[in-house]
């Protein structure tokens, strides 16, 4: 689809989306509500439908998400972009793509069973009921799509409380995807959000009985709220992901794979590269294949200061600049960067304010150590024991397990760009909520369902 085009479609509907003259005062449709209570009611009908689907009607309506969330995905990526001002278009496109792709569905409920002297045990994968899903503005398209496929897969209805800032392309996805089920069959209101996303909206929905579980990707603080719910939780939350490169490394190739990482959606996932640490003798040559694919190096220590001043903000991302692309970071303290440039690298110290605040945007700090135990020890520090992504650029397979060891990550990329580790160009499943917090790692369609054993006693052991 031409840019243009897509481009004047996202302006109606965002026009459309932001008048309310037309709209019952109730329900909305495909999912939409004014009040978060009746949202709840919807999903929870909808969910005691769903189970009496089989479980072949069931992939039918995965499919047909899958199907809707590619077919839009140029459409996400555009009004995300325009919506929220992060991000970049292009990869955006292939986050949703990816999402719809590889987010497994319901191959991912396998049934254990235990036979014997005492007959037949089996011990399934069941649904909760209806989850509450706290979705980021960083993949504000994404994560529904990624959350939704896995938790449809599970026999699960979900409400959303989208992130504010992002509330109409999280609308948008949710309506698109509610079309997608009732196409292929399914019920009305499986997945459902309030039309005006809101802390007390949110808060009405962890604190409400129906809601059997919660499902959160954010900061500390949104972990932190459904920790404290009472109920059943999954936290996704943030990454300060180091890059190690020690002397055996593949240095054009490393260089190369880290940019890439680093640049992608203007470095808003929560994988992606956030510092660098290299040994001395190889960083020289690590920064020049560096600077031929993209990055510009700041020398000057005044426009380091600055640049920190600008994007640090008490120790965490300024968040006026959070997904922003590089020129526009750079102008704001008078440096203009060629076109081609993607990412800006400086080097500083290990405790520089840089290193330890999770970024999120195209900048790279690189620190220089003696050998590849100081480069792992200070990987480990800056990563704050989040666990959630590290990388390592090494042929040194003691060094990499080494590495792997201490970082107890969640997720851990070996020679290759960040985001392999959530499937662009690395084997495995995708997911978009990656739970370091509450230790559940990748989650897929598994972790939205309960175990339940059944017991037959004495009957059905044939052996």
């Amino acid at each position: 689809m031409e840019e243009r085009k897509i481009e004047e479609m996202v302006k109606k509907i965002l026009e459309e989306m932001s008048s309310t003259d037309s709209r019952p005062q109730s329900s909305i449709g495909n999912g939409i509500f004014i009040d978060m209570n009746e949202a709840i009611e919807a999903a929870e009908m909808a969910q005691k439908e769903l189970v009496k689907y089989s479980l072949a009607d069931r992939g039918k309506i995965i499919a047909s998400i899958r199907s809707a969330a590619k077919e839009n995905a140029e459409l996400f990526a555009r009004m995300a972009v325009d919506e929220t001002g992060m991000g970049n278009y292009k990869d955006k496109i292939i986050k949703n793509v990816l999402a719809a792709e590889k987010t497994p569905g319901i191959e991912d409920l396998r049934t254990e069973s235990f036979s014997g002297d005492n007959g037949l045990t089996i011990v399934e994968l069941s649904a909760y009921g209806v989850i509450g899903s706290i979705t980021p503005t960083t993949n504000p398209t994404e994560t529904i799509i990624c959350n939704s496929i896995g938790m449809i897969a599970a026999g699960n209805a979900v409400v959303y409380s989208p992130h504010p800032t992002a509330k109409e392309t999280s609308i948008k996805a949710i309506e698109v995807l509610n079309k997608a089920i009732v196409d292929a069959g399914g019920p009305e209101n499986l997945i459902t959000t309030v039309q005006e996303p809101t802390i007390d909206q949110a808060n009405m929905m962890m604190r409400h009985k129906k809601i059997r579980m919660l499902v959160a990707t954010g900061g500390p603080g949104v972990v932190k709220a459904v920790l404290s719910s009472g109920k059943k939780a999954i936290g996704a939350g943030a990454g300060n992901p180091p890059a190690v490169v020690d002397e055996t490394a593949d240095l054009e190739k490393a260089a190369k794979d880290i940019i890439d990482g680093c640049s992608f959606d203007n470095n808003l996932p929560c994988v992606a590269e956030k510092e660098v640490i290299v040994v001395e003798k190889v960083a020289d040559y690590l920064v020049s294949y560096m600077k031929k694919n993209g990055a510009f190096l700041i020398t000057n220590k005044a426009q380091i200061e600055q640049l920190t001043a600008l994007v640090v903000d008490k120790g965490h991302a300024n968040k006026k600049f959070v997904g922003k692309d590089l020129a526009y970071i750079l102008k704001q303290i008078g440096i203009e960067v060629p076109a081609d440039a993607k990412v800006a690298i400086m080097n500083v110290e290990g405790d520089h304010p840089l290193v330890s605040a999770e970024l999120m945007m195209p900048i790279l700090p690189i620190v220089r150590v003696d050998d590849v135990d100081a480069a792992i020890d200070l990987a480990v520090e800056v990563e704050h024991g989040f666990r959630h992504t590290a990388i390592m650029h090494s042929k040194n397979v003691d060094n990499l397990t080494k590495f792997a060891k201490a970082i107890q990550t969640t997720i851990f990329v070996k020679n290759g760009p960040s985001y392999a580790g959530i499937g662009v160009g690395g084997e495995g499943y995708t997911t978009f909520t990656i739970a370091g917090p509450t230790g559940e790692g990748l989650t897929s369609a598994k972790n939205f369902a309960r175990k339940r054993k059944c017991v037959l006693v004495d009957g059905l052991s044939v052996r």
